[in-house]
């Protein structure tokens, strides 16, 4: 990327630290697919990754630039997500159990939405729901085959309420924002007082992701920030917010595709894997194996 394409990171996106220190080499170009929300090679980002010396977060450096992230996910699209609807919505209901032992059906936004399935089981749980999604493929769906309140927009510049909402809902969004403090302060002022905040992310700082290094499933150019369970409490306590829920948030996805993500590290075996599930008569069956490399936080606004 061009020099204009990145922006020097001068501190930890989480406590402010200065000490960034190098941790994995995982550089490469953007390529032609551009940014798309899955993949099936892992162990390359769009910069090296440095870790701060005091909390213990991961993030890259150069940042990329706003403008090139924003026209990247304009474009995004994965069939994948569609093809897996069932396992989506299966987690989509999981997440909402849990949020709802904070949050009792209300206002609910979505930011980064993606296709909508989230805001489709939360609709027929009772919550009013509204989606902002970059994506113009993605948020199309959500409108036309989900009937879905889904604006295609920025999540900074997206025309909200403020104070209108009773819990703001984020699915692997956060680890893709350079500015993550700057989201907090946002997503205060669109909730309510006593309003919450839920977000479903990759935790860097599991024991999986530690073992595998630049080899985990997570190294994926689409990823800026790689949090901690440690610090994205030190992100969200720095910032006022008090966190209600911290626990491991597994998806649920077909035999089929948990066991195609392997032709990331090995086509030959990731293909002999996909064919004897089917032999099996098993590649179809749901599951949501829990490997404890992804968390679920629940937090309540400042104030």
């Amino acid at each position: 990327m061009s020099s204009a394409a990145v922006t020097s990171a001068t501190a930890c996106s989480c406590c402010g630290a200065a000490d960034l220190r190098p941790h994995l080499a995982v550089a490469g170009e953007m390529g032609e697919q551009g940014l798309i929300p899955t993949t099936d090679a892992y162990g390359t980002a769009l910069a090296d990754i440095v870790k701060c010396a005091r909390c213990g977060h991961m993030q890259l450096e150069p940042m990329p630039a706003d403008e090139v992230l924003e026209s990247a996910y304009a474009d995004a699209w994965s069939d994948a997500y569609v093809e897996e609807a069932d396992g989506q919505r299966e987690t989509a209901r999981r997440v909402l159990a849990q949020l709802e032992r904070h949050q009792r059906p209300g206002d609910l936004l979505d930011l980064g939405c993606w296709v909508g399935f989230l805001l489709a089981e939360a609709r027929d749980r009772g919550w009013d729901v509204k989606g902002v999604e970059p994506s113009d493929a993605a948020s199309n769906y959500a409108r036309e085959t989900l009937g879905l309140d889904v604006v295609t927009d920025d999540l900074f510049t997206a025309p909200l309420p403020s104070g209108s909402f009773d819990a703001i809902v984020l699915g692997d969004v956060i680890e893709h924002l350079p500015r993550p403090a700057e989201a907090l302060e946002r997503f205060s002022e669109l909730l309510r007082p006593g309003g919450v905040l839920a977000m479903m992310l990759p935790d860097a700082g599991s024991r999986l992701a530690r073992r595998m290094g630049k080899r985990w499933w997570s190294v994926l150019p689409t990823h800026v920030q790689y949090f901690t369970r440690s610090s994205m409490r030190t992100l969200l306590e720095t910032n006022g917010w008090t966190v209600l829920d911290m626990d491991t948030q597994p998806k649920a996805f077909s035999v089929r595709y948990y066991l195609s993500r392997i032709e990331g590290y090995s086509k030959p075996v990731g293909k002999a894997l996909v064919r004897g599930a089917e032999a099996a008569k098993v590649a179809d069956r749901m599951w949501a194996p829990d490997f404890g490399d992804r968390m679920l936080v629940v937090a309540r606004r400042p104030g």
